[in-house]
């Protein structure tokens, strides 16, 4: 790509989304400390406009584009049999975070059928009676796919840790089971980009309301949200700690503020593409002679005539 990151494209301020983002290693996360209204990266109205939202949805297109031919080059090279390099996007939030309609909208110049999308809820009855790994091992995306999990193998620190679901000692025995989890994805060629969408506890209220306003919208509404956010603390402190025990320089989170919707589409959009271009990624060479089967088609096409 050239230095704007593709036509039309403008590449953030102040450095790579990737970097802006990205939290530090073994140390602790204090979510407190970053605002969810914040724009990290974004260009001022110098650049935008006076509607940055606008600006930064035409960017999202743009950035999908882009988005769109990397994943094209990464599903033609495993096809052709040389690479076993995938990309998971692991999406993590409170609810009402944005999840899905990060999915939509980041996701959605991509090809389908190079897309593997799975969403993970409470464990069904056949799911609870395995090790927690077990189905999310099932959902792994195939080299040259790219994964998207909206919830993850994280909701396993989380509700158990909250809820009391488990004894301590067992959600404690999973941050190191995670990680050499993605320690072996990794090592098999899959890319991890893992995010926490930040979300205020005020933005919640507001989202839970116009889901309880909008007719169209009750179908999102779960009356556990409301249970959920009264333990709101607990809940902030399980996601500080899971995002600091379980964060590697091979597997890092990025928190990206996500009260301004148009913003965190924005913000991912570009952190899948600093994580494309890193893969250096290239349609693979023929496996044929070009010249020779060109000249085969053109031999044929004069024949029919």
């Amino acid at each position: 790509m050239d230095s704007s990151g593709g036509a039309g494209v403008v590449t953030p301020v102040g450095g790579t989304v990737r970097g802006l983002l990205r939290l530090p290693v073994g140390g602790p996360v204090d979510l407190a400390a970053v605002e969810p209204r914040s724009t990290p990266g974004l260009p001022g109205p110098e650049v935008t406009g006076v509607d940055a939202k606008a600006w930064a949805r035409d960017q999202v297109r743009l950035v999908g584009a882009g988005l769109a031919r990397q994943q094209e080059m990464l599903f033609a090279s495993a096809r052709a049999g040389g690479s076993d390099r995938r990309v998971l996007l692991v999406l993590q939030a409170m609810d009402c975070g944005g999840k899905d309609g990060t999915i939509k909208r980041v996701a959605g110049a991509m090809n389908p059928l190079g897309l593997h999308i799975r969403s993970f809820g409470p464990p069904t009855a056949e799911e609870a009676r395995q090790h927690f790994l077990w189905r999310i091992r099932r959902e792994l995306p195939q080299p040259g796919h790219v994964g998207i999990f909206n919830r993850s193998h994280y909701e396993d620190v989380l509700v158990p840790r909250v809820e009391s679901l488990v004894p301590e000692e067992v959600w404690r025995a999973r941050y190191a089971e995670i990680g050499d989890f993605e320690r072996e994805l990794t090592d098999d060629g899959v890319t991890l980009v893992k995010v926490f969408l930040h979300i205020s506890y005020g933005e919640q209220a507001e989202r839970l309301l116009e889901r309880l306003t909008d007719p169209g919208k009750h179908w999102k509404y779960d009356p556990s949200d409301v249970d959920a956010r009264a333990r709101w603390a607990d809940y902030q402190a399980a996601y500080a700690e899971a995002l600091g025990r379980c964060g590697t320089d091979e597997a890092p989170w990025f928190v990206v503020p996500a009260d301004r919707k148009w913003y965190r589409d924005w913000a991912v959009a570009h952190l899948l593409r600093e994580t494309f271009d890193a893969l250096d990624l290239g349609y693979p060479p023929a496996g044929f002679d070009v010249r020779r089967e060109r000249e085969r088609l053109l031999g044929t096409e004069e024949r029919s005539r």
